[in-house]
């Protein structure tokens, strides 16, 4: 069980991270539906909303609550994030409110935070206003996806993209029920890197698939690495007590590869020296993922 510090902080933290990853992928719905799906635009945008919402008030209240580590992981926001953001914005028309990124930039945090009964009562309450929330985007991704495999709509967003979207939306879910049942939501090491690892795996054939023809050399890297991160599943999956120690020392060092992968690409798309159809705001926000990912295996480690 955890205590009410624990509680606060690792709630908090939670936000930070998934409710901009949350907003994102509303912004990625909004920019793949066609003309023939106005109301599906106008539903994602209001998602997209109601997570800056909520990414606001955890800003705000994780200020100097926050852990360092976290801080610092490049998981909440990178040097990337708000020029990607603009980008995105300009090549779309999709606004993006920047004023949240500016404000992440300048988060800091403290070992020991005190923690007061109003701070835990307003904590509470942003969990309890975020699931309700998430329901509904978790119920319009399904959506989404039914009819995308029903040949009911089509959208620029691949149907794995989505379905991967969709898993991550629920992971957030059941994150958020583990810490109401005052349980911490990282205690299970091997369901966690299983998780990571298949969205990793699927991030590698997104970029992939998402290159321009011309890019043979990050092609290749790009599925080399989805072949890479197969095989770590599979590992996973079968480890042991025992051997899950070293699995996890594997995943780390492949992960941080991976990373300079994303950050190389994220910088490259943002330049414009990279030929594909990727959104500058997807490169970072793939980034921030692997980055999440590296800080969680280097406290399993």
């Amino acid at each position: 069980m955890i205590d009410q510090q624990q509680y606060v902080i690792l709630s908090l933290e939670l936000h930070l991270f998934f409710g901009r990853i949350m907003k994102e992928h509303s912004i990625f719905l909004e920019a793949g539906f066609t003309p023939a799906n106005p109301n599906f635009s106008n539903v994602a945008d209001q998602f997209k909303e109601q997570f800056e919402h909520i990414l606001y008030r955890a800003v705000v209240l994780g200020n100097g609550i926050i852990t360092p580590g976290v801080v610092s992981s490049g998981e909440i926001v990178t040097e990337y994030t708000l020029g990607t953001e603009q980008k995105t914005q300009n090549f779309t028309g999709i606004v993006i409110n920047q004023d949240i990124t500016r404000m992440e930039a300048d988060l800091y945090g403290i070992e020991n935070p005190q923690i007061t009964s109003d701070m835990v009562q307003q904590v509470r309450q942003l969990n309890t206003q975020t699931v309700p929330l998430l329901d509904g985007l978790i119920e319009f991704k399904t959506r989404v996806l039914n009819d995308v495999l029903t040949c009911n709509m089509f959208t620029m967003n691949y149907p794995l993209l989505i379905d991967h979207i969709l898993r991550e939306a629920n992971m957030y879910r059941s994150q958020l029920a583990a810490l109401e049942s005052g349980e911490n939501p990282y205690n299970d090491v091997k369901d966690t890197e299983l998780f990571w690892d298949q969205i990793m795996m699927e991030h590698a054939l997104f970029i992939r698939g998402l290159l321009d023809p011309t890019e043979g050399e990050l092609i290749n890297t790009s599925n080399n690495f989805a072949h890479e991160y197969a095989d770590l599943l599979e590992k996973a999956r079968n480890a042991t007590d025992t051997t899950m120690e070293q699995i996890t020392g594997e995943t780390l060092e492949e992960t941080l590869r991976y990373q300079d992968f994303k950050e190389a690409g994220t910088s490259g798309i943002s330049e414009c020296k990279i030929r594909s159809i990727i959104l500058p705001l997807l490169g970072d926000h793939v980034l921030r993922e692997a980055n999440h990912f590296i800080r969680l295996l280097n406290q399993f480690r």
